[in-house]
Formats: C-alpha cells, sequence, structure tokens
C-alpha cells in the first residue's frame, strides 16, 4: 500500500477503519499490525493528526530482524563475504566514474580526519554515485554491525593507500590495497 500510493517518510497513512477496509480485516487485527509497526519504530501516532510513516533508515529494525537470520555461521559468512563484495564493486566503480580530482580529495580528507570504516566506504559509495548499491551498502553494514564481530580496524595509512591507489586510477593497485585493508588473502 505504501508503494502503490507512493507514500514515504513524514506522510500520512489511512486511519484504522479505512485501511481495515482496504485490506478486508477485522479493525482489531489492524489496530494491532499498528502497534507493532510503531514498537519497531517504522511508524509513529500522534495524538489528534493521525498515524505517520518514519524515517526508519537508522533504526533498530536491522539488529531486530538480524538476531533471527544471522543464527548460523554460514549466513554470518555470507554478511561478512557480501560486504566485501559490495565494497569492490562501489571501489570499482567509482574507479571508472570519477578521477584524480575527486580521489585527491579523499586523500585529504582521510589525511584530516579520524576514518573509520563506514565513513571511508560510505564516501566510496557516495563518489560510486549508484543509489542502489548505496543502499545496499548500508543495509550489509547494518547487518554486519548487528553481528559484532570486533573485526580488526584498518590503519589510516591503509585508507591512505588505497585513496591514493584510485588517485592513480589503478584498478590492480585498488584490488592489491583493499585486499591488505581487508586482511584478505590472494586468490
Amino acid at each position: 500500500m505504501i508503494e502503490k500510493d507512493g507514500l514515504k517518510a513524514g506522510d500520512k497513512i489511512p486511519s484504522e477503519r479505512e485501511l481495515s477496509e482496504r485490506l478486508n480485516a477485522g479493525r482489531s487485527s489492524v489496530r494491532e499490525a499498528l502497534r507493532a509497526l510503531e514498537l519497531l519504530g517504522l511508524i509513529e501516532t500522534r495524538r489528534g493528526e493521525g498515524t505517520y510513516i518514519r524515517d526508519f533508515r537508522g533504526n533498530q529494525l536491522v539488529q531486530l530482524l538480524g538476531t533471527f537470520i544471522l543464527q548460523d555461521k554460514k549466513a554470518i559468512a555470507d554478511v561478512i563475504e557480501t560486504k566485501h563484495f559490495v565494497e569492490r564493486d562501489c571501489l570499482e566503480i567509482a574507479l571508472m566514474k570519477n578521477g584524480e580530482k575527486e580521489f585527491s580529495s579523499l586523500k585529504k580528507w582521510v589525511a584530516e580526519h579520524n576514518v573509520d570504516d563506514d565513513r571511508f566506504f560510505g564516501k566510496i559509495a557516495m563518489l560510486a554515485d549508484n543509489h542502489l548499491i548505496y543502499r545496499i551498502w548500508q543495509i550489509l553494514k547494518d547487518y554486519y554491525h548487528s553481528l559484532n564481530t570486533h573485526e580488526f580496524q584498518p590503519t589510516k595509512e591503509q585508507y591512505l593507500e588505497l585513496a591514493d591507489a584510485l588517485a592513480q586510477g589503478n584498478e590492480n593497485l585498488v584490488e592489491a590495497a583493499y585486499r591488505k585493508l581487508r586482511n584478505l588473502s590472494e586468490v
């Protein structure tokens, strides 16, 4: 219904009565579903105004779902592996769409700031300029954080090395710097 009606964060959703009619469901069932959605942080009820869709990008839904989905070692390994594949794709796309100017700016940013993985690869995903791959990366990142793997944190020098490889426009150097940053063995 959200997709069909073109609703987005901040928009008002239909009343319980209208939802009940449109969904051909009892009002008590609709009320219970709305309460569950509110507990998940996906909607909010404003007394006297109605119910609105929340911007839920930063909420705990991923962690909640992660506790059910990420129960076995294979699923956990798959999240980590997929995150790495998406990061490499972001690097490759960013390399195709940007030049030395953008990557020199990235190098300068790395040199001047405290850099962590989320911020660095968030910038790479933005340079890739592909909204879908950026959203996929964000979701994988959130699932990854819900794992609490405590994987080692790359050094500033490793981020600088990767940014430098991007600035040089050399795909092989980028791949080698990424493998080093992620402590991945050669295949």
